[in-house]
């Protein structure tokens, strides 16, 4: 658009990258470039950076890169990346946690488990940060993110800093109502005090569980279609394994053989394979069942 990008490079230096890859920013390794790429140290520069481009480009905060699938082609804005004092995790008291939306949420269930909360334990087997956590309201093993969630703070593409009660937030399965034009900061979690041997042993098992089930160090960013729980009883992976040829391919897009649910770059897969794979499996499963699928993993084109 009409940011004079001359300008932001002498202002914000070593922290603005132009044309800058995505491609290993990514759990799925796919991507092209983006226009913009803004790595804020802290708060004070990140509203000094939303302020020098007045809204007048498109903006997409990138976490840990898990659930999301970037398109090849140049992005045509900036991407922004939480660093630093985004990192930032403490204790409020015996029961309260405050962690920056940088945070991953495996660190957070390492954190309390060190510090005897439960409560938190679900997170271990979740890739991503809690900024990302709290947007999709992502869960597993019937825990959720509002399970445990106080408050976030958060700021809107303005620079304007807003605190937002968990009791405010219309939680939905995988959804949490909240806007995409908001910039989430850190949040506060409540625990509860826990054997630290009970809290550890209860992580084993979940982690046993995940990689029992689930496809792990390959490349992939995690269930791709959320249930389709107002629809249909049953999960997701049995609807596609009942409606869908599993050794389907585009590319080198390919279904999981170990969970169908899961999509996977077996090289050197494009954005548009895997794009033609998700629509395949989707239209697939509509004209068996009538049943609608929805994305759960973020398309960024």
């Amino acid at each position: 658009m009409n940011t004079d990008l001359n300008e932001l490079l002498s202002e914000f230096n070593k922290n603005i990258k132009l044309d800058y890859d995505l491609k290993k920013k990514n759990w799925f390794n796919i991507g092209g470039t983006t226009k913009i790429y803004y790595k804020a140290d802290n708060l004070k520069e990140l509203i000094k950076f939303l302020k020098k481009i007045q809204n007048k480009e498109k903006i997409f905060i990138l976490g840990g890169g898990s659930n999301i699938l970037i398109t090849d082609k140049k992005f045509d804005g900036v991407v922004i990346k939480l660093a630093n004092n985004f990192n930032n995790i403490s204790l409020l008291n015996d029961e309260i946690i405050i962690a920056g939306s940088s945070v991953t949420d495996k660190s957070l269930s390492d954190f309390a488990m060190k510090n005897s909360l439960g409560g938190f334990e679900f997170l271990s087997c979740i890739p991503g940060t809690i900024g990302g956590g709290i947007k999709m309201n992502a869960g597993c093993f019937q825990r959720e993110f509002k399970d445990i969630l106080i408050s976030v703070q958060a700021l809107n593409k303005s620079g304007q800093a807003i605190t937002i009660p968990a009791k405010e937030i219309d939680f939905q399965y995988r959804d949490s109502g909240l806007s995409d034009d908001l910039i989430f900061l850190s949040a506060s979690f409540k625990g509860f005090k826990k054997n630290k041997s009970l809290i550890i042993n209860e992580m084993k098992l979940l982690k046993e569980k995940k990689e029992k089930a689930q496809p792990t160090r390959i490349k992939t960013s995690g269930s791709t279609f959320k249930n389709p729980i107002h629809q249909s009883k049953k999960k997701v992976w049995q609807l596609i394994k009942e409606s869908v040829p599993l050794s389907k391919t585009f590319g080198e897009a390919s279904i999981s053989e170990k969970h169908c649910n899961f999509f996977i770059n077996k090289g050197n897969a494009k954005f548009e394979d895997m794009k033609k794979l998700i629509n395949f499996v989707s239209e697939s499963v509509f004209k068996k069942t009538g049943i609608k699928l929805e994305t759960e993993i973020k398309i960024l084109e």
